[in-house]
């Protein structure tokens, strides 16, 4: 296997820790090691240089062997998790080797083994996770054009599998956003994952990124991890189970073969002690809308703007949650719409009962801000990784859920019924009686120091508290005891590790010492003494500490092996509570900002009165957003081309419309004076300017690549958003584009959806003559002293100017270069320029179709009409150019 340590000739001369770290990385070349030294996690060799460089720490070198020195760098043990983050982040994977025997005790050598591989898709330690954002690992494997996908977040234990269309994955794995997936591993790697930019860790690292993907990191497993019969093995010990039929995978073998590997994947990384998973939930997409990664990016969902701003995304508008759990649950339905009114109309139901009730939202909300991430700490408990601050957090997450079911009560509660039955404490009543009397309600200390497990809970504990308490209680008064028995007054009790308790006597009064004392140790300024009674106290006292820590350590393990036990029961209860925390978010926004609960069908119409972008009006503060109307209708109004100039608001007006929809898909309130959603399948948008890189692709080219993608996959059902298309080219290529992908979308019987078309071609207001579902709608301007003035209204007709050196001027260029583009657009809009004519108002008369035997010859009238001496050569060019295509469509050369 490449990176393999082998055996050397000369392994004998090496220290016994050197062999003994040798062999580890032989298992794990792959892998950083971090090898515990100590207070220190040393890495060797290339691991040295890798973690001197990433981790920007000192890197040193250490004698390991006869002429053997090799390179070093460690890290603090107590800091390990800040350092673990940063190499986590850059994708490296960590195998953590512990001492395994106490070094204080140990003959020998230590013994040493990994007891853990941390991967970007396997972190449990809190500081490497974000709050409101899951952490997922990812499973993906493929037959033919059929693929079976698996994630699990090993946090908060969720787990879930799908299969799908390959054409589908990228989509999904977008809304997933996994920190990690895995594959088979295979000569070449999956079109889909080299689409996506993957770079294989011998390219990546010299961008310092080993295997870094496209926002995930990729591990190829062996291809046998994802054997069908491997796999359901797998899955079926994992649960100790008889058969996968429960989880409705039974028949699905590219899912089994996902989640399977996943388990496998996890039972490697945790040296088979695999965090318990929560049932697997096999769902299908049919269920939910596809968000596509450029619908996330233009409705800037997660994220906003050139910087990528999270405080200006929809997320942060709506998400008014207490819970991190809550705030998870928000992001995964933002990401994830819904395409069923039933659960649509139940989410919207229970929306509407805390808008309803204020007090009630208020006391829930309250509620909620003294619960803690109860997922999280159900998965600490089943790694045994929780702390004893961690199981107090826990009861009180679990009688604050008595609480939220309480105030759950009354007769308009029963619309909600489901909501409060899923509160109900039921069994986990018996976790939070359980954390009560054995858990210290304030834990101080680790656990191992006496002061995790309550008194009376064990009296085995007790009986050794109590012994170790009287022999403190009687060293503590020895040494008045010993001044006056003795008259020594300066006299002292002391301990250390080397001789124990002891007596100290200076040297002015060793004439006093009685004979019982037995000299332990000379000082330069006294004697140090012993008696029988004393070393008997201490024996008593450290024999107990010795007991109690092991004592107190079994029966903390047990606890959270008996909390452990309750795993699905804590889930549910999780889970509800995460989804009131929701519901009552949404239910404060609604109120705060006026919201009103959308009308859900399965119609053809979307109809929005007085509608709002959310964050749009956040930001500017409550009055000052200008609402609109939206009406779009498969039987009439199918396209709304909106004209106006830049900056006007189109862009905000066509993306508000499409999430509204999304809002009230997902079971929120909206922005608006009232809204009839007819459910889509799909939200399309093409907003804004960017090129690839990455992938030679210009601006230009994305775009088109994006709108072919919306047209190739829309349908009747669907909401496409469509913002100056054909910009990135020439004007009359830009404008034909523009013009076809209209028709396109009104005219194919596979598509005509509902659409919403901005751009400042205002010609192409024309094709509402033509086109019925066509309708035309401008932004409303005024010139005030030769200055444009955006009113944000959106009003029916189209714009006859594109008012773009009036948005120039505003943008701050330059008095020269304002006044020269007004000087060019005067000479582009001279005599017999049809742009001219289209910028007094009149639209272009649309191009005459000659009789073929006609003895009219409008092409040389045409030509007689021309202005021949005030043409400029750019006019002139452009003229000759419509004369000639004008000819070719009547049959003319």
């Amino acid at each position: 296997m490449a990176g393999r340590i082998v055996a050397l000739p000369w392994i004998t001369t090496l220290t016994p820790v050197r062999r003994q770290y040798l062999k580890i990385k032989n298992a794990y070349p792959d892998a950083l090691v971090l090898f515990r030294l100590g207070d220190f996690y040393e890495t060797f060799d290339d691991d040295a240089h890798l973690a001197a460089r990433e981790l920007e720490i000192t890197l040193t070198s250490r004698t390991m062997g006869k002429n053997v020195r090799v390179p070093m760098a460690g890290v603090p043990a107590h800091a390990l998790e800040s350092y673990l983050a940063r190499l986590i982040k850059k994708g490296h994977k960590v195998a953590i080797c512990e001492q395994l025997t106490d070094p204080a005790k140990s003959r020998g050598l230590v013994e040493r083994d990994v007891v853990r591989v941390v991967t970007p898709g396997t972190v449990l330690e809190s500081a490497l996770l974000e709050q409101d954002t899951n952490n997922y690992l990812a499973a993906v494997v493929e037959d033919g054009e059929q693929v079976g996908l698996a994630y699990v977040d090993i946090s908060t234990g969720e787990f879930a599998a799908s299969r799908m269309d390959r054409k589908r994955l990228p989509v999904e794995l977008e809304r997933i956003a996994p920190a990690e997936v895995v594959i088979p591993a295979a000569d070449t790697l999956p079109g889909w994952l080299t689409d996506a930019g993957y770079a294989p860790p011998s390219e990546a690292a010299e961008a310092g990124e080993p295997g870094a993907g496209p926002g995930y990191h990729v591990s190829r497993l062996n291809p046998a991890t994802f054997d069908l019969d491997l796999a359901t093995q797998a899955l079926l010990a994992h649960y100790e189970i008889r058969t996968l039929e429960s989880f409705g995978c039974e028949d699905v073998p590219l899912v089994t073969r996902a989640a399977g590997a996943i388990v496998d994947y996890l039972a490697q990384n945790y040296k088979g002690s695999t965090p318990r998973l929560a049932a697997l939930a096999v769902y299908s997409l049919e269920s939910f809308m596809a968000l596509d990664a450029q619908t996330r990016r233009n409705l800037e969902l997660f994220q906003a703007g050139r910087w990528e701003n999270r405080q200006l995304s929809l997320f942060a508008t709506l998400d008014l949650t207490r819970t991190p759990m809550g705030g998870r649950l928000l992001r995964r339905w933002l990401g994830q719409p819904l395409l069923d009114p039933a659960p649509l109309q139940q989410r919207l139901d229970a929306v509407e009962y805390f808008v309803n009730d204020a007090f009630g939202r208020a006391a829930a909300r309250d509620t909620l801000s003294d619960v803690a991430d109860l997922e999280r700490i159900l998965g600490r408990v089943k790694t045994e990784t929780a702390t004893p601050r961690d199981l107090v957090a826990l009861k009180a997450g679990i009688d604050a859920a008595a609480g939220l079911e309480q105030i759950l009560a009354g007769e308009e509660a029963d619309r909600v019924a489901w909501l409060r039955q899923g509160l109900a404490p039921g069994p986990v009543s018996e976790v939070a009686s359980l954390i009560e009397r054995a858990i210290s309600p304030e834990p101080s200390g680790s656990v191992g120091e006496g002061n995790i497990i309550r008194e009376g809970f064990s009296d085995d504990l007790d009986r050794l508290k109590n012994a170790s308490r009287d022999a403190r209680s009687f060293i503590a008064g020895l040494e008045q005891r010993e001044r006056d028995r003795t008259g020594i007054r300066n006299l002292k009790v002391g301990y250390n590790q080397v001789f124990g308790y002891y007596l100290e006597v200076s040297k002015s009064s060793l004439g006093q010492v009685p004979d019982d004392y037995i000299r332990r140790q000379t000082l330069a300024n006294g004697e140090r003494y012993i008696v029988p009674e004393l070393k008997e106290y201490e024996s008593l006292v450290l024999n107990a500490r010795e007991q109690m820590q092991e004592l107190e350590k079994s029966l903390f393990k047990q606890v959270c092996a008996q909390i452990g036990s309750y795993a699905d029961a804590i889930g549910r209860l999780a889970g509800a509570v995460a989804g009131l925390d929701v519901f009552s978010a949404l239910a404060e926004v609604a109120v705060q900002n006026r919201y009103v609960r959308p009308a859900i069908n399965l119609g053809n119409s979307i109809a929005i009165k007085n509608g709002r972008h959310p964050v749009v009006e956040r930001h500017l503060g409550a009055g000052s957003f200008v609402p609109n109307n939206v009406h779009l209708s498969n039987d009439d109004a199918l396209i709304v081309v909106l004209t106006g100039p830049n900056m006007a608001g189109k862009s905000t007006y066509i993306r508000q419309a499409a999430i509204i929809v999304l809002m009230a898909q997902i079971g929120s309130f909206v922005p608006a004076d009232s809204a009839e959603i007819g459910l889509v399948d799909r939200i399309f948008t093409r907003v804004g300017l960017q090129d690839d890189l990455t992938t030679g692709q210009s601006t230009f080219m994305v775009e088109m690549v994006e709108t072919a993608a919306i047209l190739n996959q829309a349908t009747s059902r669907s909401l496409v958003v469509l913002d100056e298309i054909g910009r990135g080219t020439s004007t009359y290529d830009g404008l034909s584009i523009a013009r076809s992908v209209i028709e396109h979308l009104h005219n194919d019987p596979r598509l005509g959806c509902k659409s919403l078309f901005a751009t400042h071609y205002h010609e192409l207001t024309e094709l509402a003559q033509t086109l019925p579902g066509v309708r035309n709608f401008s932004v409303a301007v005024t010139e005030e002293e030769g200055r444009v003035v955006f009113l944000h209204r959106i009003t029916p007709g189209g714009a006859d100017r594109s008012y773009g050196v009036h948005v120039a001027q505003l943008a701050g260029l330059p008095r020269a270069v304002v006044h020269r583009a007004w000087e060019v657009l005067e000479e582009l809009e001279g005599p017999g320029n049809r742009r001219k004519e289209a910028g007094r108002g009149r639209r272009a008369e649309p191009a005459m179709q000659m009789a073929l035997f006609s003895p009219e010859q409008p092409l040389t009238d045409a030509v007689l009409s021309l202005d021949v001496a005030n043409l400029t050569p750019l006019e002139a060019i452009n003229k000759l150019y419509e004369l000639q295509e004008r000819a070719r469509g009547n049959g003319q050369s």
